[in-house]
């Protein structure tokens, strides 16, 4: 295994992706990469800087310490809603894409299987998964929720730089099976519980009890120094440990 490196950890998550049929899922595949891609240029974070694991419904970026987090947090807050409104009024009802994202910090080490591994890895991937964040993005009319770890709000948001207000963010909790994790929602938190689980067909993907499909490409960091290069596999860390049937 290969000694822990800093990274920066942005994940991306297409609400009610497995509804859709395989064409709708092609296509929303190809406008998450679009909006993912134009978010980080706008923050100034070239291929260089960043390393992406393929989900299927979800983008998870590893994005060098180096890089502005002020300036994605801006980008993620100003940048995605404008990206997704310009997709969504273009497409059919069945084709339009609403986030969930989750942006930490913390330490991301290479395991002898090429796979992503670290506690802070695991922590943001249960984020994305939180009911809370589910139940946000559910009872917005926009088609974006956006939470933040403890220790990014700690380090960035409190401090209320320009572009990214701290009193917009909320403390929530999310439970855990390694116990509670705190958590900074931005905007209103749900009021609403989880939604009851849906009717999952044959083919759907994912089934609950089932692992999340593994990393079909990557974009690899500049220098084999950091500790994470190009050309070396990319993991299947769980987004949830194991996939939701409720909604992929």
């Amino acid at each position: 295994m290969t000694d822990p490196v800093s990274r920066t950890i942005l994940l991306l998550d297409i609400e009610r992706f497995s509804d859709r049929d395989d064409v709708e899922q092609t296509y929303l595949r190809r406008m998450l990469y679009d909006v993912t891609d134009r978010t980080l240029t706008s923050a100034g974070i070239d291929e260089t800087w960043r390393r992406r694991a393929d989900r299927g419904d979800s983008v998870m970026e590893l994005i060098d310490a180096n890089a502005s987090v002020t300036g994605l947090l801006r980008a993620l807050l100003h940048e995605v809603p404008i990206q997704l409104r310009a997709v969504n009024r273009m497409a059919s009802k069945a084709a339009q894409m609403r986030l969930r994202v989750v942006l930490a910090n913390g330490y991301v080490s290479i395991d002898e299987h090429s796979g992503w591994v670290g506690s802070d890895l695991n922590h943001a991937c249960r984020l994305l998964d939180a009911d809370v964040l589910r139940s946000a993005l559910r009872e917005r009319a926009g088609d974006f929720a956006l939470c933040v770890s403890q220790s990014l709000y700690s380090g960035v948001v409190r401090h209320d730089h320009p572009g990214v207000p701290a009193a917009d963010f909320h403390a929530v909790t999310v439970p855990s099976k390694n116990g509670t994790l705190k958590a900074w929602l931005h905007g209103p938190v749900p009021e609403s519980g989880p939604a009851p689980p849906a009717t999952t067909n044959v083919g759907d993907g994912p089934q609950s009890g089932t692992p999340s499909m593994t990393a079909t490409s990557a974009q690899g960091w500049a220098s084999p120094a950091s500790g994470l290069w190009a050309g070396s596999p990319v993991p299947g860390p769980c987004f949830s440990d194991v996939k939701r049937s409720d909604e992929a």
